[in-house]
């Protein structure tokens, strides 16, 4: 991990690639226009930046959330609108967190930044039995931290930094686990209706953010609440969609596309797609499923 003193000069210039010594790792220049563009057409799909909007972009100290901030700095220079960027980190008060990487990195890149404080770790560690994953109950004291802090502060937008594989990762958990067909959304309107979330990373694949983050020397922070704990269905699933890239390369891409392409009415969500009219005839008499299931018809339907 970086020290402050120990921050490489790449940091100081958000637009420099500098290529490290890894012979597999794409050209840094060529990664970056690619994601640059990748993200810009996400934008764009999906309206996730007006004019005059101010960003929260979340930053955790990984590879994802500083890939995010690092990209949408890049298209903020050239970009067809206005809009505000502001870093914000939430200090869980893990203990042995370097406290000082993030400020350090984000006055060195020039960012507006803001660190909010708040002891999610006692109350995870307390609540959470010892063995059983924190992840869920930390996720969600730290989203409701971040929303308390957009409202307060005025940001019309959250920005996280989850990717494409995180998308597919989490229809293959609600297929699976929760029997329905939903996924993690590009852009989506909180349960309160207050804030608007937005994903610009959702068209990038996690390898390439873990090659961009090594290209740029990211000072990267693990997350240690929990002994880098992984949730087990989501490490199933990941198994399953890495064996799967490696039998038939780009079916991942395939079922990533395929999330914004449905087709209601190829389904079975009568609350989507209004299948009781579907060919149904002006003068029959529509029969409620009690009706069909115990042989108690109406008086005036004719018999066969």
């Amino acid at each position: 991990m970086n020290t402050p003193q120990s921050l490489p000069r790449v940091l100081a210039d958000p637009l420099s690639y500098r290529p490290g010594p890894h012979p597999a790792r794409q050209e840094p220049h060529k990664l970056a226009r690619r994601l640059r563009r990748q993200v810009g057409q996400a934008i764009a799909d999906y309206a996730m930046i007006e004019e005059g909007d101010k960003v929260m972009v979340c930053l955790s100290g990984g590879k994802d959330s500083y890939t995010l901030l690092d990209l949408l700095m890049q298209l903020q220079k050239k970009a067809p609108v206005r809009f505000e960027l502001v870093a914000v980190n939430l200090d869980q008060k893990q203990p042995g967190f370097p406290a000082h990487v993030l400020p350090d990195y984000l006055r060195a890149i020039g960012v507006p930044y803001q660190i909010l404080e708040q002891d999610t770790y006692s109350v995870v560690t307390r609540v959470v039995p010892e063995g059983k994953t924190m992840c869920s109950l930390c996720s969600r004291l730290r989203r409701g931290a971040l929303y308390a802090h957009a409202q307060e502060a005025g940001f019309t937008k959250i920005a996280l930094g989850h990717h494409r594989d995180d998308l597919v990762n989490t229809f293959f958990l609600n297929l699976f686990h929760h029997a329905k067909i939903a996924g993690m959304p590009p852009k989506l309107l909180s349960d309160d209706g207050r804030h608007v979330v937005i994903r610009p990373l959702a068209y990038v694949r996690e390898s390439d953010i873990q090659a961009y983050a090594q290209a740029r020397n990211f000072p990267i922070i693990p997350c240690d609440l929990c002994g880098s704990q992984e949730n087990l269905q989501r490490r199933q699933v990941q198994k399953m969609l890495d064996a799967w890239e490696r039998e038939s390369p780009g079916r991942v891409e395939t079922i990533a596309r395929a999330l914004s392409d449905v087709r209601p009415e190829k389904l079975g969500d009568a609350r989507l797609f209004d299948f009781l009219s579907l060919g149904a005839r002006q003068d029959a008499t529509r029969i409620d499923a009690g009706a069909w299931q115990s042989g108690d018809l109406p008086d005036d339907h004719d018999s066969v």
